[in-house]
């Protein structure tokens, strides 16, 4: 069972950059996919990205795709997300999450979540 740690939220201007780290313990992400998703107030939680960690293939939703990158630390067991020129409507909290490789990218396939952390970009 892995445990997952997230940090690097905060409150940002628009075309400001942020990074956010989520650090597994318990166990490496080994055999499993990490996804990056988001939920603003009333709203559902949004796929934003994900990485195969045992081939570090890696997808991005349209909304985020050429601004997010998602990069990885093997030796530290952690997945970085590195989210530059925000924009207003990326605010929101944001969870990492583990799945196993062969399930579908759902809510409903993830095992695990970290604790979420805020993001708040203004104008």
């Amino acid at each position: 069972q892995v445990q997952l740690v997230e940090s690097g939220g905060g409150s940002v201007q628009a075309g400001d950059s942020l990074s956010l780290s989520c650090a597994a313990s318990g166990r490496t992400f080994s055999n499993l996919v990490v996804g990056w998703f988001r939920q603003a107030p009333g709203k559902d939680r949004e796929f934003v990205a994900h990485l195969t960690w045992s081939t570090g293939s890696i997808s991005y939703s349209n909304s985020v795709k050429g601004r997010f990158t998602l990069s990885r630390d093997i030796s530290k067991n952690t997945v970085y997300l590195q989210m530059n020129n925000l924009k207003p409507e990326d605010t929101a909290v944001y969870y990492c999450g583990v799945r196993r490789s062969f399930t579908p990218n759902s809510i409903e396939s993830y095992t695990a979540w970290g604790q979420g952390t805020q993001v708040t970009v203004s104008s």
